[in-house]
């Protein structure tokens, strides 16, 4: 019985390190969202008018006019990124992310492949873990909550 309360006991205190890996996992996946959804808000602004004319004619984005939802999807595709990077209202910026992936995957799904619709679930899979885990210690909520708790 000692052999078992001692094995347990490495094995927990052990295992402890991993957790000094949750701000970097944190940050990594900031990272890499901000970087795929930043770099799709540069391509819109980059080529304006095929922008416009994908809204108008391919994306079947609902309850919105095509011009208003390209305006909407491209602030939020370059905000929200920098928001997440620098871990300021993260929640609110994965969260926004999150809608922005599933309006994507829900008025161009006539023309995705299936890799594609994976990879949006990927992402938003990855979004919702900010979402509900929240921004570790390194991000400004986290330096934030310390200061006005």
């Amino acid at each position: 019985m000692n052999m078992i309360v001692k094995t347990m006991g490495f094995y927990y205190r052990s295992s402890n390190w991993l957790a000094c890996a949750v701000p970097l996992l944190d940050i990594g996946l900031r990272v890499y969202l901000a970087n795929v959804f930043f770099k799709s808000g540069l391509t819109k602004i980059k080529t304006w008018d095929s922008t416009l004319y994908l809204f108008n004619e391919e994306y079947r984005v609902p309850l919105l006019s095509p011009e208003l939802a390209a305006y909407l999807a491209t602030g939020a595709e370059l905000l929200l990124p920098v928001l997440l990077v620098f871990g300021l209202f993260g929640r609110f910026a994965a969260l926004g992310l999150f809608i922005l992936n599933g309006v994507a995957v829900y008025s161009y799904s006539h023309e995705l492949s299936e890799a594609g619709i994976n990879q949006h679930i990927y992402w938003g899979l990855l979004l919702a873990v900010l979402m509900l885990h929240g921004m570790s210690k390194w991000s400004l909520d986290g330096w934030l909550e310390k200061r006005f708790k």
